[in-house]
């Protein structure tokens, strides 16, 4: 049996996923009490005790975890940005290729992706590594998201009986156009430069639509929505937690998949104009959920192992 540790259960993606481990049978979770949670020695012997550490905590924390760990054996998967565009780190969206899943599955350190990134990255990393558009091609996202992903802090400020009246809006940020996932995105997907962002946080708990849209005269060979639909089904046809949409709709809501680990691909446009969209929960695909589903690999264990 596996022992686990949460390095930062208190927060939003370490309490998912301590919920998402404590009924399962083949793990032990370790765990320290209030007193000891931010002690760092009892931190570095939980590290150090486990096989799998899970590292939900800011950068500078997550990164002084890391080196605590003088266990050779054990993995970390880590839930920050300290370590997603870091040499030596698995990426941990293993639905992206073979190459990816092999090293979720054989190495030591992995990074568990951002959410808004892991929208971006499911409809644009297809495209480029298949040679349809080019790397350089100026790439705009717009991804809206439930206050669920701005943390305790944020969650307590959209459920207060007083609150401002600004939060019954969409309300974007980011607008000095240099969110933390940008690296990200711009590495993982082999772009030349980053795309342009733009972020948008709303009244409802959980969940995501991270759409980009993009001209079909500069696709490779100009495809019709029918035909990209028919590309992202057979990219990623063995995926088990990616799934591309076929209905025809009117509106999309990004809280569909609240509560699952599934990501969702739309692709609506017309001849001329393509609009590619991903849905999925940002605490399930884009955070919790993404890292059991990272740590069933690592373990050799089904991917979807407790998940669905």
């Amino acid at each position: 049996m596996k022992k686990v540790f949460i390095d930062g259960k208190e927060g939003t993606t370490g309490l998912q996923i301590y919920e998402r481990l404590e009924k399962r049978k083949d793990v032990v979770l370790l765990t320290l009490s209030e007193e000891k949670r931010k002690d760092v020695a009892a931190r570095k012997e939980r590290i150090n005790e486990a096989d799998i550490v899970f590292l939900c905590l800011p950068d500078v924390a997550a990164k002084e975890s890391v080196s605590l760990c003088e266990n050779p054996n054990a993995k970390i998967i880590d839930a920050s940005t300290a370590h997603r565009t870091t040499e030596g780190w698995a990426y941990g969206f293993p639905e992206l290729s073979k190459e990816f899943r092999d090293k979720i599955a054989t190495g030591k350190r992995i990074a568990n992706p951002g959410c808004h990134a892991s929208g971006f990255v499911s409809l644009v990393y297809p495209l480029v590594s298949a040679g349809l558009i080019d790397r350089d091609y100026p790439f705009v996202a717009h991804s809206i998201t439930g206050y669920s992903g701005g943390g305790k802090k944020m969650i307590a400020q959209y459920e207060s009986e007083e609150r401002e009246k600004e939060l019954s809006s969409p309300r974007q940020y980011g607008l000095t156009l240099t969110h933390k996932h940008l690296p990200e995105m711009t590495k993982v997907c082999n772009l030349s430069h980053a795309p342009i962002f733009n972020p948008i946080v709303a009244d409802f708990y959980s969940g995501m639509c991270v759409t980009v849209p993009v001209y079909a005269s500069m696709l490779k060979d100009g495809k019709t929505p029918a035909k990209m639909r028919d590309f992202f089904q057979s990219f990623y046809q063995e995926a088990k937690f990616v799934s591309v949409s076929k209905a025809k709709e009117s509106f999309l809501a990004a809280n569909t998949f609240s509560g699952t680990n599934r990501l969702e691909i739309y692709v609506g446009g017309n001849e001329d104009q393509l609009l590619l969209c991903a849905r999925f929960d940002n605490l399930g695909k884009g955070a919790s959920g993404a890292a059991v589903q990272n740590m069933n690999i690592a373990l050799g264990l089904p991917e979807d192992a407790y998940l669905e």
